[in-house]
């Protein structure tokens, strides 16, 4: 029997081809009873990106709180959690440098022509241009200056997502050192806060064919099938980005770090791996990513136990990398040349909104929306890249995994583990 429901991938691409050969039909000026079909493709559209938007504030909130809440209330807080929280910020930094690295070598959004008629933007480029070109060195250190706002709630209002990333930090962290009663009651609005936005994201995410076939439609109906070369390109990027981080940075840490074998851990690892692909959500592969952990590559539940959850929550080393390449392509895509400053702000916020990232499935475009505001581009370019998002939504979601399980092998190894990933011992003959 067939199944009565597709996945969302396979809506998502038939959308995707749907909007297509619409949006080559339609062109601007079809239309109904008055009512042009383009008009219809961007009400659609802003309407699901709207709806991401919404759900910015209180979903990176709730989730670094409740992730650095979890850490500061534990047992193992100390030596163990700060080997977790540098290998998490170490690996996820490499991630984005290596995305940051491929995309400006090979610039997928550079294109012949006028961007603005390739891509069919609405927005101003000369004024965005203005906007953007003008940092230098002064910005670097504005950067940090935004990260303690005056008021939480009109940098919130206004967008300034680095203030309010840095504040859920401070409250989780300081959630930790209530009285138990008190930690609790904070831990449990949170918890709930959290787990009530993830089931919103879920919602909204029913309706991304929706959004994609929208979105896609109009760009087609705005410029043929231009757009989709760069696209294939930003695709390629993003592939090649997430390639070298699980089959090169991470095995080197493995080898050199670890002392153990990449190759032993990629076999340890091939049930949490297919899990991670398929379902898109590395909360949802948790269970199966502890199992492969410590059975098949023999870390400690004390260790496991502590380092995978947290890093189902706070390490997202591909989506950090996906942020930062992504950003970067819009910004070529409108014509824009970053500074320095700019790169270092999208470095920046895509360490920290990989922390807030929720794991599940397109939790990054959230994110992705978050670095666009705080670097002055508009939201409508994450309309180019939700066509090709669910692929790469399953690919980042397997480099996340694997990097919680490297992480949970190489502190075992520095905590004194010796059975991690050691051959087996065949049994004596009797």
């Amino acid at each position: 029997m067939f199944p009565t429901k597709l996945k969302l991938h396979w809506q998502i691409l038939i959308a995707l081809m749907l909007a297509i050969a619409v949006g080559l039909l339609v062109g601007r000026e079809v239309g109904i009873f008055g009512v042009s079909f383009y008009s219809v493709f961007d009400f659609l559209g802003n309407l699901f990106l709207n709806a991401l938007k919404m759900l910015i504030v209180p979903l990176i909130m709730s989730s670094i709180i409740v992730g650095i809440a979890g850490l500061g209330g534990s047992e193992h807080l100390g030596r163990l959690g700060g080997k977790t929280i540098g290998y998490y910020a170490a690996t996820s930094l490499l991630a984005i440098l290596v995305g940051l690295l491929l995309v400006n070598l090979i610039q997928p959004g550079v294109v012949e022509g006028d961007p603005k008629e390739v891509f069919g933007f609405s927005a101003d480029v000369a004024a965005l241009e203005a906007k953007i070109g003008d940092k230098d060195g002064g910005d670097v250190v504005d950067v940090f200056l935004r990260m303690i706002p005056t008021n939480v709630v009109q940098a919130a209002a206004e967008g300034q997502m680095l203030g309010l990333i840095f504040f859920s930090l401070l409250y989780g962290f300081f959630i930790g050192r209530l009285a138990e009663t008190q930690a609790e009651t904070q831990r449990h609005f949170f918890a709930g806060m959290f787990e009530i936005m993830m089931r919103i994201t879920d919602l909204v995410m029913r309706f991304a064919p929706i959004g994609v076939f929208a979105l896609v439609a109009k760009t087609v109906a705005d410029t043929g099938l231009d757009a989709f070369g760069p696209l294939a390109l930003f695709f390629l990027t993003v592939t090649l980005g997430l390639a070298t981080h699980i089959l090169v940075v991470l095995p080197l840490l493995l080898y050199f770090v670890g002392g153990v074998s990449p190759a032993r851990h990629f076999a340890a690892m091939g049930a949490a791996l297919v899990t991670a692909f398929s379902t898109a959500s590395s909360s949802a592969t948790l269970p199966v990513t502890m199992e492969c952990v410590e059975k098949n590559a023999g870390v400690s539940n004390r260790t496991s136990s502590f380092v995978l959850p947290l890093g189902a929550t706070v390490n997202m080393d591909g989506t950090a990398l996906y942020e930062c390449v992504a950003v970067v392509f819009i910004a070529q895509a409108y014509g824009l040349e970053l500074s320095f400053a700019t790169q270092f702000l999208i470095v920046t916020l895509a360490l920290l909104t990989s922390i807030g990232v929720a794991g599940i499935p397109a939790a990054s475009l959230v994110a992705i929306a978050v670095i666009l505001g705080a670097v002055g581009l508009p939201l409508e370019g994450i309309g180019l890249i939700l066509a090709v998002d669910r692929v790469l939504d399953m690919m980042r979601t397997a480099v996340n995994v694997f990097s919680d399980s490297c992480g949970a092998v190489i502190i075992a190894r520095s905590e004194g583990e010796t059975q991690v990933l050691q051959p087996a011992v065949p049994a004596q003959a009797v």
